[in-house]
């Protein structure tokens, strides 16, 4: 079975929004560093879907993107109820790899008017990998030019 190509191309780079929930930050109401990475993971497979494709059917077709490498840079907390803007950008990669930056600003914060200011910088690198647990090409759809 092969994956799916998307009815439309993968954008480059996207921003998806998201809300600090109470359930993600210590009892002093800021985010867990380990919050960041659903966050970030948000922002990449929603490239996927703003190309009319879903990860889930990347995955029934036997492709899996797997994290090789993660790097964050925490510039300043994201606290509860914050609204979070995540913007995510294709950055390189190859065969089978994708490699993304991404970058995270604060859109709302109660009682405060936020500069926009990056909370945190991050940048990951994504192997292909078959359900054998191998590296395997990309689709050409899928593989960043």
């Amino acid at each position: 079975m092969s994956a799916p190509a998307p009815p439309r191309p993968i954008p480059a780079s996207g921003v998806t929004t998201v809300r600090v929930r109470y359930v993600e930050c210590d009892p002093q109401g800021v985010a867990h560093h380990s919050s960041y990475l659903a966050w970030l993971e948000e922002g990449r497979t929603q490239l996927l879907r703003d190309a009319g494709v879903s990860y889930a059917a990347v995955e029934e077709a036997g492709l899996f993107l797997v994290v090789a490498k993660l790097e964050l840079r925490y510039r300043a907390p994201a606290r509860y109820d914050d609204v979070l803007e995540i913007r995510t950008t294709i950055v390189g990669g190859g065969r089978a790899r994708v490699d993304h930056a991404y970058e995270a600003v604060v859109l709302e914060r109660a009682g405060e008017t936020p500069t926009g200011t990056p909370i945190v910088e991050a940048s990951s690198t994504l192997a292909c990998i078959g359900r054998d647990g191998r590296p395997t090409a990309m689709p050409e759809w899928l593989a960043p030019v």
